[in-house]
């Protein structure tokens, strides 16, 4: 039965394969692709960390170095999941045409989807860990509360790789998604608690900042690595899987529409 455009996606344990085929060419480059995701954060994070620091003393109640941890393992996260789910994606949707190979194969289009959704996913939740790895060596993680952040990690992962599928689905090509990173998660970042309180913001702008994914996920992370439970935990949880839900049913949507019809 031919299944309407805008049906929800058509999970299976299909795009196990497909995840198996992404895997295996990334573990050839494993090592380039790690120090890669974490290079940028680590650099902002001992210099921000250690510089400002000294000159800031303690925000919200610890050490700024400490207050910077929670931040940076989420945006992390976002900005792995975001990469893979973009020039990765884009790379093998349309210049490489991989998609097109695959689904010669008994494996639907929703089932590569779901691959390059859970490989995102896997990607961020290797560069959110080998942060966190960072971060325990320092002494700047409480355990076993920070272990409870590897699953706030995974969300995060499934939310922004599923985010960055759909703006894939629109690209026409790799210079497109400057709009995405520029004008959508860089201000994300900026006003989501990752440097600083949301607090301090304007009523209006702590407003929006509530409103976007990344502060709920900073929000579940941070009282974690300081070895407390986060204050409405259940609620960030619910938003990360509301947005994670409407972006993968958006990136499907969008997907069959580009490359079906």
């Amino acid at each position: 039965m031919k299944r309407s455009l805008y049906s929800p996606p058509a999970l299976s344990l299909r795009f196990i394969p497909v995840w198996r085929r992404n895997f295996l060419v990334w573990r050839k480059l494993a090592l380039s692709s790690i120090l890669g995701d974490l290079a940028d954060p680590l650099i902002m994070l001992f210099g921000l960390g250690y510089g400002l620091g000294a000159v800031l003393g303690e925000v919200g109640g610890t050490s700024y170095f400490a207050y910077l941890a929670g931040g940076f393992v989420a945006s992390s996260t976002m900005y792995a999941a975001t990469f893979e789910s973009l020039f990765s994606a884009f790379s093998r949707m349309h210049v490489q045409r991989t998609w097109e190979a695959i689904v010669n194969a008994p494996v639907t289009l929703d089932d590569v989807l779901a691959a390059e959704w859970a490989w995102a996913a896997s990607k961020a939740l290797a560069a959110g860990l080998c942060m966190l790895a960072v971060i325990s060596a320092l002494g700047y993680a409480r355990m076993p509360h920070a272990l409870a952040a590897i699953p706030a990690v995974v969300l995060l992962g499934l939310l922004f790789g599923a985010l960055g599928l759909a703006i894939n689905a629109l690209a026409s090509g790799y210079d497109f998604f400057s709009y995405y990173l520029t004008l959508v998660l860089t201000p994300m970042m900026m006003l989501s608690g990752v440097f600083f309180p949301v607090a301090q913001l304007p009523g209006p702008v702590q407003v929006a900042a509530m409103a976007l994914p990344l502060f709920h996920g900073v929000q579940l992370v941070r009282p974690l690595l300081a070895g407390s439970l986060p204050h409405a935990a259940l609620l960030h949880l619910a938003v990360l899987v509301g947005y994670a839900a409407a972006g993968i049913y958006l990136a499907t949507v969008l997907t069959r529409r580009r490359l079906l019809v």
